[in-house]
């Protein structure tokens, strides 16, 4: 297993200030590079506060292709979908068209939506930056400790979840065979309540988390309060 590049920051303001830097970097090389950029993402208080820090810069175009890791099969306006926190955060105040920005449909069903969204993704290439976060059990996106992960080769690029161990149970999630299909995968972690699945993803254990890597560079975006990784 390779570990991920820790980088540690005093404070999430800071984390979000350098990740948000980062993010525009990686967006101006690849659309100079192919004249677009694929980006998946993720749900989460640290993400959010990303988004609203894009939002505020105008940030993303025409160029920009918007996935989402993951999603809840609540209805298409719920407000704890990831889609609609992210579209009222930055997406909808972005000149990013809405034809560019690619919503799970898990109001269909996680079975259905699964189907219709791996399809979306068929000719899709490598994504060039992923985001996700970590929670407190070491999942990822929506892939649990003790469920399927969707590592082997074959597997599909969207998984259905009938039986998620947090609320609601229906989820739809891109899986880590597709996630690792990516140059870059962020994780963005704060909060000292995700000092002890840190701990345990440094020391080798198997998790969600340590499944998932890009293929030019894995990192953990992460606060103090997070990091040392120790109880």
């Amino acid at each position: 297993m390779t570990l991920p590049e820790w980088r540690v920051f005093p404070d999430p303001d800071e984390l979000v200030a350098a990740l948000a830097a980062a993010l525009l970097e990686q967006a101006a090389e690849a659309i100079a590079a192919r004249g677009v950029f694929h980006v998946v993402l993720a749900g989460g208080s640290t993400p959010l506060a990303l988004y609203r820090a894009l939002a505020a810069g105008s940030v993303g175009d025409a160029r920009w292709q918007v996935w989402y890791g993951d999603e809840r099969c609540l209805p298409a306006d719920h407000p704890d979908r990831n889609s609609v926190m992210i579209e009222s955060a930055w997406l909808a105040h972005s000149r990013i068209p809405s034809g560019n920005r690619r919503p799970i449909p898990a109001e269909r069903g996680a079975a259905e939506a699964a189907v219709l969204y791996a399809g979306w993704l068929a000719d899709v290439p490598d994504f060039d930056v992923v985001l996700l976060g970590m929670g407190e059990d070491g999942h990822t996106a929506s892939l649990f400790p003790g469920h399927g992960w969707g590592t082997e080769a074959g597997s599909p690029d969207a998984l259905a979840i009938a039986d998620a161990p947090k609320p609601p149970p229906g989820r739809v999630s891109l899986t880590a065979a597709r996630l690792n299909r990516s140059a870059r995968v962020w994780f963005v972690i704060t909060g000292p309540g995700k000092r002890h699945a840190l701990r345990r993803w440094d020391s080798g254990e198997a998790l969600p988390v340590t499944a998932v890597h890009g293929m030019a560079e894995t990192v953990a975006w992460l606060d103090a309060a997070a990091w040392p990784a120790d109880d």
